[in-house]
């Protein structure tokens, strides 16, 4: 049990890490482009490419860390009419929709990535799939994190500052 938590808490620290990463890339890429075409008149074609597909990246990534932390998972109204072993049934239903959706994100978005694995970005020079590749790739990360939370147990859940 030791290992899997030591495992769990690095596979997302380094989910984190890379979102981090990804989102200052983003930022740096952004702002380069506004430099390079407005006060260096010569605009780069590679940095808008580059923010969007960062953007996606750390979205899908980003996606994988909230519901890590629970925060997509609660149904906080009808959590706050049930009792204590009703509300783990509630947090078992939600986790088989949730894995559902997620599985079924998992395969439309493989097969996206499969249909445009010949489509080249003529900005970056890179097959567009590694764009699309965010969307498997992020859906799987999501649903570990989703069993991971679960995993731990009914949790309390907060909503303004009150436990419930």
């Amino acid at each position: 049990m030791l290992y899997l938590r030591a495992l769990d808490r690095g596979l997302f620290r380094g989910i984190s890490g890379l979102a981090q990463l990804l989102l200052l890339s983003s930022v740096a890429a952004g702002f380069y482009q506004v430099v390079a075409r407005f006060v260096l008149q010569s605009p780069a074609d590679w940095s808008e490419a580059w923010t969007r597909a960062s953007l996606i990246w750390t979205v899908m990534l980003g996606l994988a860390l909230a519901f890590r932390q629970g925060s997509m998972l609660s149904v906080e109204v009808l959590n706050s009419f049930l009792g204590k072993q009703s509300r783990r049934w509630l947090e078992h239903l939600v986790l088989v929709i949730v894995l559902g959706f997620l599985g079924f994100m998992t395969w439309v978005g493989a097969l996206m990535t499969w249909q445009v694995r010949f489509q080249t970005s003529p900005s970056l020079a890179v097959s567009i799939s590694w764009v699309y590749l965010s969307i498997p790739v992020g859906m799987v990360l999501a649903m570990i994190a989703v069993v991971a939370h679960w995993g731990e147990g009914p949790s309390q859940i907060t909503v303004d500052e009150t436990t419930i």
